[in-house]
């Protein structure tokens, strides 16, 4: 029950996400020169992370091979600690290319957990 709690709020956010990226008319360029745009999906994105460190480790070592956890979670601890400067190049391609992927898995999951 606690995954697929975490797993709609994941979706919640996958959702803002492809909603700013409508908002912004998926523009690349907007992207690196607007820091409202940048920071409203990177702060989306560190919520994905977020939550999917209190995924349970049941479910993460069942998924794992269909979802890279360790790595959505150590992009969040990128975001949260400064470790590295963030690549907004990364962010982009997230945004583009995995949340999208993120955003089926929750769907296909939320209907299997029931």
């Amino acid at each position: 029950m606690k995954d697929k709690f975490t797993l709609r709020h994941m979706l919640k956010y996958c959702i803002q996400i492809d909603e700013t990226l409508e908002n912004y008319n998926r523009n690349q360029e907007e992207f690196f020169n607007s820091h409202i745009f940048r920071n409203a999906i990177s702060m989306l994105i560190f919520q994905i992370g977020e939550l999917a460190n209190h995924l349970t480790d049941e479910y993460v070592e069942n998924t794992v091979n269909e979802m890279p956890w360790y790595e959505i979670i150590g992009m969040r601890n990128h975001f949260a600690h400064g470790y590295i400067k963030m690549d907004n190049n990364k962010i982009w391609d997230t945004a583009i290319n995995d949340i999208p992927v993120l955003k089926k898995f929750c769907e296909k999951e939320i209907d299997k957990l029931g």
